[in-house]
């Protein structure tokens, strides 16, 4: 018996040193495995980068040849993961020198292959055919790839060359291990023999023992089972609290990222892939370089020391940063709010951080465009409040220096000082009406017209206007598009788009005037809330100008707002537009960018009828005979009036207010025509006037004038049907052109 212990003893001794050997030789016939797959990762990322810049180069010259814009954005997506790629790749050949310095020397290369190619985009974009020619006439592109594939056939080489090697080491290494396995085996057959004799003799004393040891075995399984119950219940318990918090992160509408010192993710959550674009196996400097971060201003950038990932490794705990990231691709810039906590270790070390990113684009968007209402609401209501005084001024001034020009032209000394008041009138003028026209207070006269029509004619007038600089093209729909709009606003739109144009193209360009039909769908309606989808008829007018940045555009439709020099504009111009076409329930949309010129695009409501034909300039009219009631509060502008209606050759009677015209009713006045006021004091309007003075003598003619017309004769940003308006200031011609027309509807109503 004890012989053979000494046996066993020997044998298992043996027997621990065979496995030794043969765990020694495990290990490194997996760690030549793990190489040799290593080596096969490598030959793929050398395979997969070869083919993304084959891709980026191929789908390059692709929009060269046939200028499709999908193979721009097919092009940008390969060149936007070329970089993460060459990283990713420097990573797994990091302990190869020499594979180390191939890639460091093909990475510019393959950057100004790039390079070549943008250059190639750009020239196509602009169409330039002989740019294109003197480049490839380079052959520069081809050389660079020539050598870009020889150094990728170098790096193939080299990992080729490794595979072979480690391959040949794994095979070697299991031959020996199958070898000391066959001899463990063939021990521990002996020593089994030598065990289950052993065993017969050492049965029956473990037989008598059993019964002994049976009572404390039950005791010991009730134990067990109980405590058992206690693990399972913990277990589900934990279980269940790890489900609830995996779908809870994994639901959170705010990106996170548990990143390690050395920028790696650790953890991050579906979130963090739409909002950030991240992907497996990025980390936070791939991250960073797929975009420009800016402060909350958008126009400061942010040093890599402040940076959120910075702070948060230095140790620092902070909420709410807002920054404006910017992407390299192109797309449009995001608003986050950040919130950054470092995680420490037992000692109290920084061994990471947790970041949390909340989008807050659609809620900066959002207050943006309350905060243009608000401004738009207290635009009008200052508009509107001085708007009616300053007009009836505006129409004594206008008037009577249109009489001092008419009156001096003996005397070109006084004519001159004239003539320099009669237009600072009418530049004050124009003003407040692009001031009501921008706050949608204007009164529209909407009626169904032929765009191209119009178009066409105010084409003709524009070429005088803009000077032989600037080549004037059209491109009209070939079918009738018909619009419900006020011409001669749209006429005003088209010419200070055109003048805008002008001025962005000093050295001369090309003006193009485009009209289409189009439907804007749930999708376009959905992206710009204030589309309801549809038909429109689209009018379009591009300039080949020097285009305006992003920080200029975002402000383009604002009052007041120019990037012209003191004097050469007020800012207007574009904002008169918007609110033009907004009151007239279209849409307004502008493209542009620096050194490629900028379209802007009014979409307008269709119309229901034929369209009318609507003269640009109507004919001149004379005076007349005929008897007219001026209805007017201010004196000044009262006086004014019948002095210009009486130099026409009516008969005037006048009257300070409403209760006062009516008093010249009851005494029997007789008139053809009542010219009144809409807003007028004494709790009487123009509308309520004439409404009276028709109900007691029908058939009497109505002319409204006003400087600002409220809600009286105007709803919904339109003349109530029937109604003829003549907007204050006004000069002689159109007064008597009015007073004819209103006494000529007056005889046929």
């Amino acid at each position: 018996m004890p012989s053979q212990r000494v046996l066993l003893g020997i044998g298992l001794a043996v027997l621990l040193i065979i496995s030794a050997a043969s765990i020694g030789l495990d290990v490194k016939s997996r760690s030549d495995a793990e190489r040799v797959n290593h080596t096969l990762g490598v030959q793929k990322k050398i395979s997969d980068l070869r083919l993304l810049v084959r891709l980026a180069e191929s789908v390059g010259r692709g929009f060269v040849l046939a200028s499709d814009p999908n193979f721009i954005r097919e092009y940008r997506e390969a060149v936007d993961r070329i970089a993460p790629a060459f990283a990713e790749l420097k990573e797994l050949t990091k302990d190869n020198p020499a594979q180390i310095d191939v890639l460091d020397a093909t990475e510019p290369l393959v950057r100004r292959r790039l390079a070549v190619t943008d250059e190639l985009v750009r020239l196509q974009s602009a169409n330039d055919k002989a740019g294109i020619d003197a480049l490839l006439g380079r052959r520069e592109g081809r050389s660079l790839m020539e050598t870009v594939n020889a150094n990728f056939d170098r790096l193939s080489a080299e990992e080729e060359r490794l595979l072979a090697i480690r391959a040949a080491r794994s095979q070697q290494s299991g031959q020996i291990l199958l070898a000391i396995d066959l001899c463990g085996a063939a021990l521990i057959v002996l020593l089994a023999g030598l065990l289950i004799r052993g065993a017969g003799r050492e049965r029956r004393q473990l037989t008598t023992s059993l019964s002994a040891s049976q009572a404390a075995n039950e005791a010991l399984e009730a134990a067990v089972a109980e405590r058992t119950a206690h693990l399972v219940a913990a277990h589900e318990e934990l279980r269940s609290s790890i489900a609830v918090l995996q779908s809870t992160f994994t639901s959170m509408a705010e990106a996170v990222l548990v990143i390690d010192t050395t920028g790696e993710v650790l953890l991050s959550n579906p979130a963090a892939e739409r909002m950030l674009r991240y992907r497996s196996g990025m980390n936070v400097s791939n991250l960073q370089s797929l975009s420009t971060v800016f402060r909350s201003d958008g126009s400061t950038p942010i040093t890599p020391n402040e940076m959120p990932s910075a702070r948060a490794l230095r140790g620092e705990e902070f909420n709410e940063m807002e920054i404006l990231v910017r992407p390299a691709s192109g797309r449009d810039p995001v608003h986050l709010v950040i919130s950054g906590r470092p995680l420490r270790d037992a000692a109290g070390t920084v061994a990471g951080a947790a970041l949390v990113y909340h989008d807050s684009t659609a809620s900066r968007e959002t207050e943006r465009k309350l905060q243009q209402a608000q401004k738009l609401d207290a635009i009008g209501k200052l508009t509107g409040g001085v708007a009616h005084d300053f007009n009836n001024m505006l129409t004594v001034i206008t008037g009577t220096s249109e009489t001092l020009v008419d009156g001096l032209k003996d005397r070109p000394d006084l004519l001159a000082v004239a003539r320099l008041i009669d237009d600072a009138a009418q530049r004050s003028a124009d003003l407040v009406k692009h001031l009501l026209a921008f706050a949608r207070k204007q009164p529209l006269q909407p009626r169904d017209i032929d765009v191209n029509e119009t178009v066409a004619d105010i084409a003709k007038l524009l070429r005088p206007t803009l000077g032989q600089q600037i080549e004037i093209r059209t491109a009209l729909a070939k079918q009738e598009l018909a619009a419900h709009i006020d011409p001669s606003q749209l006429a005003n739109s088209i010419l200070n788009m055109a003048i805008n144009a002008r001025d962005a193209m000093p050295n001369g360009g090309k003006l193009l005037l485009e009209t289409e039909s189009v439907v804007l769908d749930e999708a376009y309606a959905q992206a710009n809330p204030d589309v309801r989808p549809g038909p429109y008829v689209m009018l379009a007018v591009s300039d080949t100008g020097s285009g305006m940045p992003q920080v200029v555009l975002e402000k383009a439709f604002d009052p007041f707002f120019t990037t012209k020099e003191a004097g050469k504009g007020s800012g207007l111009g574009l904002s008169m537009v918007y609110g033009f076409v907004k009151q007239s329930d279209g849409h307004i949309k502008i493209y542009s960018e620096p050194g490629h010129g900028t379209t802007i695009r009014l979409y307008l409501p269709p119309a229901h009828a034929r369209p009318e034909h609507v003269p640009l300039a109507a004919a001149p009219v004379t005076g007349g005979s005929e008897t007219i009631l001026v209805v007017e509060d201010d004196a000044m502008v009262r006086n004014f009036v019948a002095a210009q209606l009486q130099s026409l050759g009516y008969k005037t009677i006048a009257a300070a207010d409403g209760r006062s015209a009516l008093a010249l009713l009851d005494k029997g006045e007789r008139f053809d025509l009542l010219f009144t006021d809409v807003i007028m004091p004494g709790g009487m309007s123009g509308r309520d006037l004439a409404q009276t003075v028709t109900t007691l003598r029908p058939g009497t003619a109505v002319l409204y004038t006003s400087g600002y017309t409220d809600n009286a004769i105007v709803h919904h940003g339109r003349l109530d049907e029937g109604v003829l308006l003549l907007a204050k200031p006004y000069r002689k011609p159109e007064l008597a052109r009015m007073v004819r027309l209103a006494l000529q509807a007056g005889r046929t109503a």
